[in-house]
């Protein structure tokens, strides 16, 4: 059956590396190509890395389309009806598990809600469409403020039926993750590419920064940023590889 795909929010998009089949990447030292088995992303959640370092705003329907037909494509080739599913590690089931009751039971001083709105307002004011460093400078101290108080969090539902409260404050777990990746990310790279400009580097400097940002982030809210190269060439001698240009209106 088809996977309908929606378009979200236009400006959060490429945080995913994949390859051109749709396989999701799990770059390491050394591989920086190595994928996930059985995991896929496309649309504007996918950085195919067709666009150059940065995933353009201009090119949704290439990501869907094009895309999401070569990882329909890929998955065909590769799930086969009928095959067992591989037992999933005890370790990491356990590991889920106690990460879900922890938080079910949660008892903290902060709601949900409260964190949430915190963070929704330092990413508008500090992490926003135009950026400067000292901006950035200023989101990424307040954002790891926020991100600690995440320790104090309060669940009052222990329910396990239509607990909103509980999935509210999952959600708010990864969207953490995903503010201090972005607003650490963004700091780094001292240049304008794509949807990421900056007043104080209003540039782009293939030079320096023609390659991907890869960012890990831990637990406990610290960032580790690695990078992979920019895949330029095409898969046909028939066509000629398309290089950078820059977003002018």
């Amino acid at each position: 059956e088809p996977i309908p795909v929606l378009p979200t929010v236009h400006y959060n998009m490429g945080g995913i590396p994949a390859n051109y089949r749709g396989e999701a990447l799990a770059p390491e030292a050394g591989d920086t190509d190595r994928a996930v088995p059985g995991l896929a992303a496309i649309g504007e959640a996918a950085c195919v890395s067709v666009h150059g370092a940065n995933r353009l705003g201009s090119n949704s329907l290439l990501d869907l389309i094009v895309f999401g037909r070569a990882a329909a494509q890929h998955a065909v080739t590769t799930v086969k009806p009928g095959r067992p599913y591989p037992e999933a590690p005890a370790a990491a089931v356990e590991e889920i598990l106690e990460r879900f009751d922890a938080l079910r039971y949660a008892d903290g001083a902060e709601p949900t809600a409260n964190i949430r709105l915190d963070m929704q307002k330092t990413m508008q004011k500090h992490a926003a469409v135009f950026r400067t460093g000292e901006s950035l400078q200023q989101g990424r101290d307040k954002i790891r403020e926020v991100f600690r108080r995440f320790s104090d969090v309060k669940v009052s539902d222990r329910s396990l039926v239509w607990n909103t409260d509980l999935v509210e404050t999952l959600e708010l777990h990864n969207l953490l993750l995903q503010a201090v990746g972005t607003v650490e990310s963004a700091l780094n790279r001292t240049e304008s590419r794509g949807a990421h400009a900056r007043d104080d580097y209003p540039e782009r400097d293939d030079e320096q920064w023609m390659k991907h940002t890869v960012v890990r982030v831990s637990e406990d809210g610290e960032a580790a940023i690695m990078y992979r190269p920019v895949h330029l060439q095409t898969l046909s001698d028939d066509v000629e590889t398309i290089p950078p240009k820059a977003r002018v209106y």
